[in-house]
């Protein structure tokens, strides 16, 4: 079955909820430039409320305060966001690493695939942003240098309940990531949550 992970978690009611309802993995933002920045100290208290993966995300960061945040909140996974290449990855020791990628048509998959990551992410290209657009990108051109991919993917950028079933459909992936489809006024809705993680499941 398919894996969602449901990032940019801010309450503990939100993480409750995809945890509750199946999410594999939530998301916790630690860029402060983020509208969807949460304080480590919070994320952590959150943290201890659920079972699901717990993922840092992080954008060109100080690798010694990832480790630190890494171990505050007891994070399973460190999503690296920005800009970072294989010898900050190497310097990561506390959690296994996402790589996020910004697709275009200029990202080498063979670059992608020799990243020391455990997980790569596709997002959108959208310029001067880092991520959480909730733009698509060109799904079928991309499932063609997916193809190329030696570890599992994550497929990120605009998906909602009513594109999933194509994402799916398209890439076979291993799993999708999900923001903002599931928000109502920048918060996280339990309700669109609840019926998106339904929705995966009985696919």
């Amino acid at each position: 079955m398919i894996k969602v992970k449901i990032c940019g978690i801010k309450t503990r009611e939100a993480a409750v909820e995809a945890d509750q309802n199946g999410a594999d993995f939530i998301g916790f933002i630690f860029y402060r430039k983020s509208h969807r920045y949460i304080n480590p100290f919070k994320a952590a208290e959150i943290a201890r409320s659920v079972k699901c993966k717990k993922v840092g995300v992080f954008v060109d960061e100080n690798v010694g305060v990832i480790n630190g945040i890494t171990r505050l909140v007891g994070l399973d996974y460190v999503q690296l966001h920005g800009n970072e290449d294989a010898k900050y990855a190497a310097k990561i020791h506390r959690a296994p690493i996402i790589k996020a990628w910004r697709y275009n048509d200029e990202l080498d998959m063979r670059e992608v695939n020799n990243y020391p990551c455990d997980i790569i992410l596709l997002d959108s290209f959208v310029k001067d942003r880092v991520g959480g657009t909730g733009k698509t990108f060109d799904w079928h051109k991309a499932s063609l240098e997916t193809r190329k991919l030696t570890k599992p993917f994550l497929i990120a950028g605009g998906i909602s309940s009513k594109n999933i079933r194509e994402v799916i459909d398209i890439f076979r992936p291993y799993g999708v990531d999900l923001s903002g489809s599931l928000e109502i006024n920048g918060n996280k809705s339990a309700n669109k949550i609840r019926e998106f993680l339904e929705l995966v499941h009985t696919r």
